[in-house]
């Protein structure tokens, strides 16, 4: 596990490995979807990472917050739009191709489905394919939050929590 990911394009153990050593194969099959849904998604990198921030704002995993908010600015998502994010407010008039990722995400994490406009929306923008590489995102990104947060993993030395708790959450950070 730790040679796949040292040899990979991540080149660094940081994260959820801590914990995912304790069961290495597991680990390593972990590692290698986390690669793919990363690396090889069939979606933008801006929105391949929107889904990776709602996720992280949806578990309050606050390293995956900070880690991969430079990554989608960087890859041109919209600051507007993950303020909002972060805050857990309605986000600002989006793009057809924006609003279908961002629609999806929300519902399935929210409500655990997803309505037959929405999936139609999503399919419309990246077809099936893309739906699955959707919901691979959010599914490695659900176990590297629920690793962090179970690991209590900190943020780099000068960085700050940017995700406070929302209204009615459980959130305990």
């Amino acid at each position: 596990m730790v040679e796949s990911v040292l040899s990979g394009q991540r080149g660094s153990l940081q994260g959820p490995y801590n914990v995912l050593l304790r069961s290495p194969e597991l680990g390593d099959l972990a590692q290698k979807f986390g690669a793919h849904t990363r690396f090889n998604s069939s979606l933008p990198l801006a929105l391949n990472e929107l889904a990776i921030l709602l996720v992280a704002r949806f578990w309050s995993s606050h390293f995956v917050w900070w880690a991969h908010k430079r990554i989608a600015l960087e890859a041109g998502l919209d600051a507007a739009l993950v303020a909002a994010i972060a805050s857990g407010a309605k986000p600002p008039a989006l793009p057809a191709d924006v609003a279908a990722v961002h629609d999806f995400c929300s519902e399935l994490l929210q409500t655990r489905r997803v309505g037959d406009q929405t999936y139609a929306a999503l399919v419309a923008q990246f077809g099936e394919a893309g739906v699955v590489d959707v919901m691979g995102t959010l599914s490695y990104y659900t176990l590297v939050s629920m690793t962090l947060n179970v690991d209590q993993y900190p943020l780099p030395d000068g960085a700050e929590p940017e995700l406070l708790p929302l209204t009615g959450s459980v959130d305990r950070t």
